[in-house]
């Protein structure tokens, strides 16, 4: 006997608001009815475990067929179907806590994505369909039953011959949703929403032997790690995210207890090392794809990595305020950070040479992970690295104690000169003696080897070191370290003071020597001092504040120019040029204070087209002196 009803929501405009809002992307309407189809098909064989219901001996699949001409699309499982009474509860009751509770969401959300919050997952066909029609089979021994509704509130329902058991929907696709007629759009649907379901998923099945299930329903990430080999590692990772540069290592997240996390997070190569790159984590809930970097689930800088993570405890469809709220998920999102900090910290321990080979892939990410979260700082602290001038890794710990490096094998690196600065004790300790309040430590850096190489030769002479920080996340991480440790280490960039020990330690102001220096310069932001360097074969070096020049950088960063950033000339007393000049002519002495200053200011930074101009026409002067 044929009924008719009327589906049983309080609102006429229930449906027209479901069909246009149901989810912020349509083409998820693909995963909700697969998804639909692999739980029938867990829960009959849950009760084919419990001695409920018949082993299927043919297997347990998902058959999905695009028929362009009759312009339908069909989704098809062997579960364990529906009866009427099953049908009129399940698909006639819109299930969520009422109508006017969806709609008043409804109007607060502005239609974005609403729902996969109310369980709503069939109802999203109507996305794309103009007309829906269910043949469904019960494992019970009851008829088959046709359901079929235009979208509009009303509904039919009739017995009908199907002899499988099973459910199969049929989508009579909109004219202007065609493109879910094309096979190869269907395909690449499956890939993206359902390529890790646990049964076999197939495409237009012909049934000649020759058919091959779109997904994989073993996952390498299901997986025990002790079980999988590195090269499963390597191809899991090609395959899945289509990039064929190597990984360079990976975390394999495997846990039950107290919740269930499975995955696997890869740390990619870097492809540019002047920004740090998005990378794509996956989240799937029992195998059925949820989202890309859901920052709820994941923190934000493991998004810079690619990988997927299966949390079975978090709903298919949930809303992004439950996420934020949800103790659980909080707990997920830590235990995650964790395992990432723990394999860092073991491959530093265990393979060293490894750590190091990879630092200049992993260092972003480190860095960016220390800033944003507190707990990833604290586990990780110890093995952040920084490799010195002399092509050596020292960690910030060494640094801040000042320790020399470490080589890959455990022992101090060969070569390295007991120098002073940031690798000496500090004033008046003893061998042996602890300080309670150890002085602040400076340490050096290097921003650009090329450009400072000037000031690294002093140091290296004098058996100085310092570290290379030459990333665009390194000032905000160097700020970052002197706020977590203030009492122990600021950081200066090698060309911001003079060493103590880089001077002799005499007196050597000299007033009628700054003054040559000031009138050849003409240039009032220019601070000139005179000291004596160790190093006699340096005329001069430009200096310019620490933290004037972090300062200043910052504001070119928001846009700023660099407007009057100071300089200080510092005049090495001790070289033979700096020494004559006072011996010179008059014009003699303007020339060669100008191109000192020159040459100072070249070795400082990239000069200006005005500042170039100057110091090419001096060069030409001093050309034409040595031809004549």
């Amino acid at each position: 006997m044929k009924k008719e009803g009327t589906i049983k929501i309080s609102s006429e405009n229930m449906m027209p608001i479901i069909k246009k809002w149901l989810y912020s992307d349509k083409d998820i309407f693909l995963r909700e009815i697969v998804a639909n189809g692999v739980d029938a098909i867990t829960k009959y064989k849950k009760l084919v475990s419990m001695g409920e219901a018949q082993e299927d001996a043919g297997g347990y699949n998902v058959k999905i067929t695009v028929d362009k001409k009759a312009k339908t699309l069909t989704v098809e499982d062997n579960g364990l179907g529906m009866t009427a009474e099953e049908v009129e509860n399940y698909i006639t009751q819109i299930a969520f806590s009422g109508a006017s509770d969806f709609l008043e969401k409804y109007e607060k959300a502005g239609g974005d994505g609403i729902i996969g919050h109310f369980g709503l997952g069939f109802y999203s066909v109507y996305m794309v369909s103009e007309n829906v029609e269910i043949f469904t089979k019960s494992y019970k021994d009851e008829p088959a039953v046709h359901w079929e509704s235009d979208g509009n509130s009303t509904y039919s329902i009739e017995e009908c011959e199907k002899p499988d058991r099973g459910t199969r929907i049929v989508m009579h696709i909109a004219p202007e949703e065609k493109e879910f007629l094309d096979e190869n759009n269907i395909k690449k649907l499956v890939d993206k929403y359902c390529s890790f379901m646990p049964y076999d998923i197939y495409v237009n099945f012909k049934g000649d032997g020759k058919d091959k299930p779109l997904n994989s329903t073993t996952p390498l990430y299901t997986k025990n790690p002790k079980d999988c080999t590195d090269e499963e590692y390597k191809k899991f990772y090609t395959d899945t995210f289509m990039d064929y540069n190597e990984s360079i290592f990976w975390v394999h997240l495997n846990m039950d207890y107290p919740f269930k996390v499975k995955g696997i997070l890869y740390f990619p190569k870097v492809k540019n090392k002047l920004e740090l790159e998005r990378g794509k984590v996956k989240l799937y809930c029992n195998q059925v794809f949820i989202a890309d970097n859901i920052k709820e689930v994941i923190p934000e800088f493991l998004m810079l990595l690619n990988g997927v993570i299966d949390c079975p405890d978090i709903p298919l469809n949930v809303s992004r305020s439950f996420l934020q709220n949800d103790s659980q998920v909080q707990k997920i999102s830590k235990h995650i950070t964790k395992k990432v900090a723990d394999k860092l910290i073991s491959l530093f321990k265990t393979d060293r040479q490894k750590f190091e080979d990879s630092w200049g892939d992993i260092a972003n990410f480190i860095k960016f992970g220390c800033i944003k979260d507190n707990d990833f700082y604290e586990k990780i602290k110890d093995v952040i690295i920084y490799k010195d001038i002399n092509g050596k890794f020292i960690t910030v710990s060494e640094l801040i104690k000042g320790d020399k490096p470490q080589s890959a094998d455990g022992g101090n690196a060969e070569g390295e000169s007991d120098g002073e600065s940031s690798q000496s004790k500090p004033d008046g300790a003893q061998e042996g003696e602890q300080k309670e309040n150890p002085a602040p430590k400076t340490v050096y850096y290097v921003s650009d080897e090329d450009q400072q190489a000037q000031y690294i030769k002093m140091f290296k002479d004098e058996g100085l070191n310092a570290i290379l920080c030459d990333n665009f996340i390194d000032p905000h991480f160097l700020s970052f370290l002197e706020y977590k440790t203030p009492e122990h280490v600021k950081f200066m960039r090698i060309d911001s003071d003079i060493d103590a020990a880089l001077k002799t330690g005499e007196e050597s102001d000299d007033e009628v020597l700054k003054d040559i220096f000031k009138n050849a310069i003409q240039n009032d932001s220019v601070v000139i001092k005179c000291e004596k360097l160790k190093n006699d074969k340096t005329p001069a070096v430009i200096l310019v504040d620490e933290y004037m020049r972090r300062y200043t950088e910052m504001g070119q960063f928001y846009g700023m120019s660099d407007g009057g950033l100071n300089k200080t000339l510092i005049l090495n007393t001790a070289c033979p040029i700096i020494q004559k000049i006072k011996q010179l002519e008059p014009d003699k002495q303007n020339f060669t204070a100008r191109y000192v200053y020159s040459l100072a200011l070249a070795a400082f930074k990239k000069l200006t087209p005005e500042e170039l101009e100057k110091f090419n026409a001096d060069n030409l002067t001093l050309l034409e002196y040595f031809i004549k």
